[in-house]
């Protein structure tokens, strides 16, 4: 089953259930997050709380995907009531591609940088056996989810930032339920977005490279084949794909197993709050800018896995106003 959330501009909400090429509405939820909230209640699955509330009413998905219809898509999860309550993070050097561009990006000379040798760490300890913990991963922090966008919204460069480029993922989306327990309702194609430039100057500055907006969806695949995922990453210009890559994720693409990831996002208190909302990206096996390209706005992202639904798109949009000083003002 895959999820689909849509918004009329007006404060107005649904959720769709995918059959294509129909979208057939939810009643009683206007949300995901209010769907797994009852599912929890009623001790259901997700699935089958989706299936107790599908009506017969139906959308053309062509016109809602293509933009044409009066409902526009929304980020394949948030939350609601408000976006504090959720938050968007990441998993780095989980697949060697990233680690190789990583290397190229600071290495000096042939000795292994350290993003290479957190690579090999979870070469060599990211999958243990059932029930034990594997060695921790590289973790970064993207922001609260005021910085999700959806399928067809432009990712923008803020004018502080040096430049913005397409990171090809899939995200893990997650309640915590009212005992602090992680719930996972399902995983989304997702373009991570970040500033290659600024955080090619010094390995150091990627804390501060990840802070920019983020795409996940357009749909929300639950329970999705997470084993060997095969996709594609594309960048368009004026209508025409310029650059493209066959990209690679899953369990069989990563150095670390999905419940070491989960575990070493999740043994943290602050992250087991009840209530809250986390987007935890895994890693990336391709991207443009390893390959020598810059983007300019205008070019639009794809990303598509198979298994999750109809490819994520997203133009890139530059704000070239002068920087501001953010100043901070005594009470």
């Amino acid at each position: 089953m895959r999820l689909l959330q849509i918004g009329d501009g007006t404060g107005q909400r649904r959720v769709g259930v995918i059959d294509e090429p129909r979208v057939f509405l939810l009643d009683s939820v206007d949300s995901i997050f209010e769907l797994a909230q009852a599912a929890l209640e009623d001790g259901a699955t997700l699935a089958a709380a989706a299936e107790q509330r599908l009506s017969t009413v139906s959308l053309n998905y062509d016109a809602v995907y293509n933009g044409t219809s009066p409902w526009s898509i929304l980020p394949a999860m948030d939350h609601p009531d408000d976006p504090a309550h959720c938050i968007v993070s990441g998993t780095g050097l989980t697949h060697r591609k990233s680690a190789q561009n990583r290397q190229a990006m600071h290495a000096s000379g042939e000795a292994p940088t350290d993003s290479m040798r957190m690579y090999q760490w979870g070469v060599d300890g990211g999958r243990p056996e059932v029930g034990e913990i594997g060695v921790s991963p590289e973790w970064f922090y993207k922001g609260t989810g005021a910085v999700l966008r959806a399928h067809g919204d432009p990712l923008e460069v803020p004018p502080h930032a040096e430049d913005g480029g397409e990171e090809p993922e899939i995200a893990g989306v997650y309640v915590i339920d009212d005992e602090g327990t992680p719930r996972r309702i399902g995983m989304a194609a997702g373009n991570e977005f970040s500033d290659h430039c600024f955080e090619k100057k010094n390995y150091l500055y990627l804390a501060s490279s990840k802070l920019m907006q983020c795409a996940i969806g357009p749909e929300l695949a639950i329970d999705p084949n997470f084993g060997d995922v095969a996709g594609e990453v594309s960048i368009e210009r004026h209508g025409k794909a310029i650059w493209s890559k066959a990209i690679a994720s899953g369990d069989a693409a990563m150095s670390h197993t999905l419940e070491n990831l989960e575990h070493h996002h999740f043994k943290h208190e602050g992250h087991r709050q009840p209530g809250d909302v986390h987007i935890h990206f895994f890693g990336a096996s391709a991207f443009s800018f390893g390959e020598g390209l810059r983007l300019e706005a205008g070019d639009v992202m794809q990303v598509r896995f198979e298994g999750f639904g109809r490819p994520l798109r997203n133009p890139l949009a530059i704000d070239r106003s002068p920087q501001r000083l953010f100043a901070a003002v005594p009470l």
